[in-house]
């Protein structure tokens, strides 16, 4: 693709390398310092530096606050997020999510801000942007409902919830889940029929409520999947898994990885067995006069003086889909100005909308408008393909591959219509291979990338990271790639179209572990908190109930300032403190020292006040809540810095907006839609 953008990396560290080559990956190109129109740094811009580049500073805790002088790496990063104090077992300290998921997450979010200051189109523009606050978002929402559900967070080992989610199989693990919910109910019923134990066919699974099942039952259900788990192997249970359409998947290791048929298909690894694709991208050159992109207004002093408002006000999102990893990633657009629009259904609503995933919804798509339509119906099709040609920008869906098509809305069918079209789909496994109709969420996603297998202790099992990390991680890559696309399509008038795996995402995010496989046959394992390149990594016991404070020394400096001040044995030293007292007198001394996080201490943490990261708003069923604000802040130019004017919509809330405002249809035209059973 062409961004028109120059990129230089000051900073060195792994999530700016890794930022700079996903942008490249996207166009830009890598040039020294003082030519670069994005400068990526460590620390704010200052005096004698380019002064008309987007200059992106990237730091633990922000580039102000009281917190912003911390040190932390990725395990301390996970420590102030919330995340390591809910992954692991209960008996144990909380373990963090391998593969140094802080910088995995960083990675996208700082590539998304610099193409975010770049659409801004106005100059200079500082970003800031916080690991803390870009990992803390990676929890799906939970920090923010903390305010309506006072739930702490806890550490659930191999469950979630009551059931396990993860289970041995003859020779390794699969992950499977047992909890409800109207999504899992095909897989239930599927996994039942495997099985043939009675104890799992004579029931109806539409109407099992884990909420309300007794301990018995539960332990009776488990007992059954988890016998018929543990006489096949791993591979047995996912080509069934393939063949079936069941939501299981292997815990894969870059054995497996390297092996699958799924990821040889669409050229995951380069030919010397570097991950390479984490996206697919497919570009269409415009017809002659045809171009539906409003272009950018010229940047001129009026306009900065009067203020830009956010980075992508103007552009106009129109988003299918369902779940989490969809939303998330048009939050992004919608933070910082975009019109996002999801088109819903009434009969068949987004199963996050229903019962005790409310709030989750709520969290993950604040900001955005909804409108009811059947898209089965041909009126109710007309008006979708209406809005895609005559209003949107862009289109950004996370169906699985055959739902569209079936519905004759897929890119192969919109671009007929519109051949300048801008479209992102992502889902489990992509759009193409012989996986792609695998059906599956963020859980099965951890396990098939890798995720899973590495995190854990090493004599336990291994388990799932807390917030199922490729439906976090993932929607950050759409965002960077949907923002690439559209600056594309604005410099040359081109049509896009994204194909994004979330899979692909995440194993990409492991390169280095995927290739001291390939190139040495060396299979990392689960290390718990150790770190092979420091001297202590770790996570003590510090004063009251489960409390906890996450220590790293890096060198011997670093090491003989820990024992000065906590002497050779560092838990007894912490154990007698509170973990912010710890923290802050090891911080003191240039050590590495964070304490673990719970959700209740998220909402006083006054690093995330100081930076504003829970917006105040008022949902008209839910209440009072808090929403998140992602990873980074935009300032210069007038720009707002970012944040949201509403709560997540209610079902078709704004359906009378949009067809009037945006489609400009008369309320008797409205009205023989709803009566003709095109707007349910």
């Amino acid at each position: 693709m062409r961004l028109d953008a120059g990129v230089a990396d000051v900073a060195g560290t792994k999530p700016t390398a890794m930022a700079v080559q996903i942008l490249e990956d996207l166009g830009a190109t890598r040039t020294p310092p003082g030519t670069a129109d994005v400068v990526i740094a460590d620390r704010p811009r200052a005096a004698g530096d380019p002064a008309d580049a987007v200059w992106v500073c990237v730091t633990p805790f922000g580039a102000t606050g009281p917190r912003s002088s911390w040190r932390a790496s990725d395990l301390g990063i996970m420590a102030a997020s919330g995340n390591l104090y809910c992954t692991g077992d209960p008996d144990r300290p909380p373990v963090r999510c391998a593969g140094d998921a802080a910088y995995a997450h960083a990675a996208p979010e700082i590539a998304f801000a610099a193409l975010s200051a770049i659409a801004s189109g106005v100059r200079p523009v500082d970003v800031d942007l916080s690991m803390q606050e870009v990992v803390l978002v990676a929890n799906m929402g939970a920090a923010g409902r903390y305010f309506r559900s006072r739930f702490r967070g806890r550490r659930a080992g191999a469950n979630v919830g009551r059931t396990r989610e993860i289970w041995p199989t003859k020779d390794g693990w699969v992950s499977f889940g047992l909890r409800g919910g109207k999504a899992r109910i095909p897989s239930l019923q599927t996994l039942a029929r495997l099985v043939g134990d009675p104890v799992l066919t004579d029931r109806d699974w539409t109407a099992w409520d884990l909420s309300t099942a007794s301990d018995e039952d539960v332990e009776a259900v488990e007992r059954a999947v988890g016998e018929w788990f543990a006489r096949h192997t791993s591979s047995e249970l996912y080509d069934l898994a393939c063949e079936t359409k069941l939501m299981l998947a292997p815990i894969n290791s870059p054995r497996e990885l390297y092996g699958s048929a799924q990821l040889a298909a669409r050229g995951f690894f380069d030919a010397d067995g570097t991950p390479r694709r984490w996206c697919h991208l497919h570009l269409r050159p415009r017809r002659s006069g045809v171009n539906h992109f409003i272009q950018a207004k010229p940047v001129t002093p009026e306009r900065q003086k009067a203020g830009a408002g956010g980075a992508w006000v103007g552009t106009r999102i129109l988003e299918f889909g369902a779940g989490a990893a969809g939303p998330i990633a048009t939050r992004y657009f919608a933070e910082h100005g975009a019109t996002v629009v999801r088109v819903e259904s009434a009969s068949r609503p987004d199963f996050l909308r229903l019962g005790t995933y409310a709030d989750m919804f709520d969290a993950l798509n604040c900001g955005k408008r909804s409108i009811t339509v059947n898209l089965k119906h041909p009126d109710g099709r007309a008006l979708a393909i209406r809005l895609v040609t005559e209003w949107a920008d862009a289109v950004a869906e996370n169906f699985a591959p055959r739902a569209l098509r079936g519905l004759g809305l897929a890119y192969d069918d919109l671009v007929q219509v519109k051949p300048d079209l801008v479209m992102v789909s992502a889902c489990l496994n992509g759009q193409t291979g012989p996986h792609r109709d695998y059906p599956g969420f963020g859980g099965q996603g951890s396990a098939l990338a890798g995720f899973n297998y590495l995190t854990g202790w090493p004599d336990r099992e291994p388990i799932g990271p807390f917030g199922t990390i490729t439906d976090s991680l993932a929607p950050r890559f759409v965002a960077a790639a949907l923002a690439g696309a559209l600056l594309h399509h604005r410099n040359t008038g081109d049509g896009v179209y994204v194909d994004v795996s979330q899979v692909e995402c995440a194993a990409w995010t492991l390169s280095d572990w995927l290739l001291a496989y390939e190139r040495d046959g060396v299979i990392g394992e689960r290390r718990g908190n150790d770190h092979p390149g420091a001297l202590l990594h770790g996570v003590y016991r510090a004063a009251g109930d489960d409390r906890w404070v996450a220590i790293a020394a890096w060198d011997a400096q670093q090491l003989a300032a820990l024992r000065a001040v906590a002497g050779d044995d560092v838990e007894a030293w912490t154990s007698a403190r509170d973990p912010l007292d710890a923290a802050t007198a090891l911080q003191a001394v240039g050590v590495e020292a964070v304490p673990v996080q719970d959700f209740a201490d998220l909402a006083t943490d006054p690093q995330l006040a100081h930076r504003g990261h829970f917006v105040a708003l008022e949902h008209p069923e839910l209440g009072e809540g808090r929403y998140e604000r992602n990873g980074f802040r935009l300032t210069g130019g007038g720009l707002d810095g970012g944040g949201y004017d509403r709560p997540g919509p209610l079902l078709g809330q704004d359906t009378e907006w949009v067809l009037g405002e945006l489609l400009g249809l008369s309320h008797r035209e409205q009205a023989r839609l709803q009566d003709a059973g095109a707007l349910t």
